[in-house]
């Protein structure tokens, strides 16, 4: 369901959902009278520009904020982009709202409440958005098929964080590709087909480079002390999800 801010609720369905950006579309069953949001560029943003994040809510719930920072992000469920937009103060309902700069049109869509550092290591609670001219290559796609037909990167379903520098399996993704190989919560990877890996952005392209879903994923972890090889054979993360439903 979709619920607009005077209250009504119009019935929709997730017709489809793309794991590279993160963006997914919802198709209303019933007449929507609001107006579209015109589509902007964050390219075309700075560090320190004012923007508008509007949540469910209307004007009253909307939150001046303004761009702190723009760089990578890398997320543990195996998600990558070079350049996020975060923005500070965070929006207490960051999820879905809609990032606006001073012309009114979108720069991106709220995704995640984080915590950053800055250069001096000073912490700032913020939002992550993604930067909505990630959508445009992608929509076609959506619309038609409901994902990308894109060759999708290799999935291993192991979630890894960050820790003093090392890489740690925190946890896996039952009957995924990572789980059945053996790889186990708590080991440590040092590489992947023999490149050292100490950050999770660097893991990630460097699995990606081995090729589309389906590849086999070499990964050289640390476990009780002992050095080891664990060899993964990747998936598509689609195959594991429920399919949307196209009208």
């Amino acid at each position: 369901w979709l619920l607009s801010n005077d209250g009504k609720a119009i019935p929709a369905h997730v017709v489809a959902y793309d794991h590279r950006t993160g963006f997914g579309l919802v198709q209303a069953l019933a007449k929507i009278t609001s107006a579209p949001i015109p589509l902007g560029h964050s390219r075309s943003s700075q560090v320190g520009d004012p923007v508008i994040i509007a949540g469910h809510g209307g004007m009253r719930h909307a939150l001046a904020a303004w761009i702190a920072a723009k760089r990578e992000f890398a997320g543990y469920w195996e998600y990558l982009l070079d350049e996020a937009i975060f923005t500070t103060p965070p929006h207490p309902n960051w999820g879905g709202a809609a990032v606006l700069n001073r012309d009114g049109k979108l720069l991106g869509i709220g995704s995640l409440f984080v915590q950053k550092f800055d250069e001096f290591e000073n912490q700032t609670d913020a939002n992550m958005i993604v930067p909505i001219e990630l959508l445009d290559p992608v929509l076609d796609d959506l619309l038609k098929f409901g994902r990308s037909l894109e060759p999708q990167h290799p999935w291993l379903g192991a979630y890894a964080a960050e820790s003093d520098g090392q890489l740690i399996v925190a946890g896996l993704a039952d009957g995924g590709p990572a789980d059945q190989a053996d790889l186990r919560i708590g080991d440590t990877i040092i590489a992947v087909a023999g490149e050292s890996v100490d950050d999770l952005a660097k893991m990630l392209r460097k699995v990606w480079s081995l090729g589309s879903a389906g590849v086999e994923v070499p990964l050289t972890i640390m476990r009780d002390s002992n050095i080891c090889t664990v060899i993964i054979t990747s998936s598509d993360r689609m195959l594991y999800m429920k399919s949307p439903r196209l009208h």
